[in-house]
């Protein structure tokens, strides 16, 4: 007489629930990889060695052709004060943050620090670490 028995052990791996982990993280990645790019022009920032710890109000660049954008709005170099002003209107210790490509001669560099001046705005000038 032969008898079976009715408990019979599975070699078989259930994986749903790994699939919804994997998921999960990608969404989650997705998510906070968008959230980390505070200026999407590109450009190459000089290198220095010290950071500020000033939160910057609004941020002006300067690409390597020369042109100007405030916040990813390019922005012609005339009405870039005015821009501004609208921008840090009522602010309380405007701070501008100043990026600026490592070729972009200093000259123009001076020139939005020279707005920033007569407009009593703080200008921190963005650079990459070493």
């Amino acid at each position: 007489m032969a008898l079976k028995t009715r408990n019979k052990v599975s070699a078989a791996f259930n994986m749903s629930s790994m699939t919804d982990i994997v998921f999960l993280l990608l969404i989650f990645f997705m998510i906070t990889s968008t959230l980390i790019s505070p200026n999407a022009l590109d450009l190459v920032l000089p290198k220095s060695n010290s950071q500020s710890s000033e939160t910057p109000t609004t941020s002006v660049s300067i690409t390597r052709d020369k042109t100007f954008a405030v916040e990813r709005n390019i922005v012609d170099f005339n009405n870039l004060e005015q821009v501004l002003k609208q921008k840090l209107a009522g602010k309380d210790k405007p701070t501008i943050s100043l990026h600026a490509d490592k070729d972009v001669p200093v000259e123009y560099v001076v020139k939005v620090m020279n707005i920033a001046k007569n407009n009593r705005y703080r200008v921190i000038l963005a650079t990459s670490s070493k």
